[in-house]
């Protein structure tokens, strides 16, 4: 049976396909729920317009399953609120060289 830590750290595999980075450190995951091998994942994208959303769906699930043994991984895109800069972990911008 998954676990919200394991994942989470099935998530942290996941990497954004335009930029590399991993999508957690980016801040696009807003919730995950866990209710017995069923695992519902809410995450965004940074823009609307990003055309990654249908792979990074399927990224997911599959990456998620694979680690936790989960029977059935939703991710659903939301977009409220939006995605911005300051959601990135802090680790993240160190390595960009942004502000903290």
């Amino acid at each position: 049976m998954p676990t919200v830590e394991a994942v989470y750290a099935a998530v942290g595999e996941v990497l954004d396909p335009d930029l590399g980075l991993p999508i957690l450190d980016l801040g696009l995951i807003y919730k995950v729920d866990v209710l017995d091998d069923r695992v519902q994942i809410d995450f965004t994208l940074t823009s609307p317009a990003c055309p990654v959303g249908d792979l990074l769906v399927e990224d997911l699930q599959e990456t998620v399953k694979a680690r936790t043994g989960a029977q059935q991984v939703t991710a659903t895109i939301v977009w409220d609120p939006p995605w911005n800069q300051s959601m990135m972990s802090e680790e993240l911008k160190i390595t960009l060289g942004m502000p903290i």
